[in-house]
């Protein structure tokens, strides 16, 4: 799984009819020591809720077909976690508010 930060949505009005229903959004991965904002980034299904500025876990590639919601779909990536905190090496790199 790679760890991003829900930047925006994305809407698509017309779409493949496996696809209708589902929620996409633009992910950007974060540099994991310092919780920044890479380069890059993911249009991704999302499975849990997730809204614009969190962070969350996303897996790309035949795993991101692996939750209930994009089984058998044509996704390349996919949230499947919303990240409450993460530290590394003992330092609190990111803390959701409230």
């Amino acid at each position: 799984m790679i760890i991003g930060k829900v930047l925006g949505t994305v809407v698509a009005s017309q779409k493949e009819d496996v696809l209708a229903g589902l929620t996409f959004l633009a992910v950007a991965p974060l540099d994991l020591l310092t919780g920044d904002v890479k380069s890059g980034g993911v249009i991704a299904i999302d499975a849990v809720g997730a809204g614009v500025g969190e962070v969350v876990l996303y897996a790309s590639g035949s795993s991101a077909r692996q939750t209930i919601v994009t089984q058998n779909r044509p996704v390349d990536a996919t949230i499947m976690a919303i990240v409450d905190t993460y530290e590394v090496g003992g330092e609190v790199i990111y803390q959701k508010d409230g």
